[in-house]
């Protein structure tokens, strides 16, 4: 199967990224922990219907394709996410 091509985007820009775990605290730890000294943005998103799950939205600016794909990955590879968006 052949995959879309990626958007078009013009960097640097905001972006902003979804990330679900179990702990709103240890999200924004997490969050903390990878975008370190960038000015970013950490709101509450959504709670899940029976409050296993917390989402938090995440705006950052990033300045090329890789930071954007780099900060993805780094926010997936922690411990308190479950996944990311």
């Amino acid at each position: 199967m052949e995959r879309p091509p990626e958007p078009q985007i013009d960097y640097p820009c905001r972006w902003s990224y979804k990330v679900v775990g179990a702990s709103e605290m240890a999200l924004r730890a997490a969050v903390a922990g990878v975008v370190a000294e960038r000015a970013h943005e950490v709101t509450l998103s959504r709670l899940s219907r029976g409050g296993k799950y917390v989402s938090l939205k995440v705006e950052v600016t990033v300045h090329d394709h890789d930071e954007r794909r780099g900060l993805a990955n780094e926010l997936h590879s922690h411990p308190a996410v479950v996944f990311v968006l």
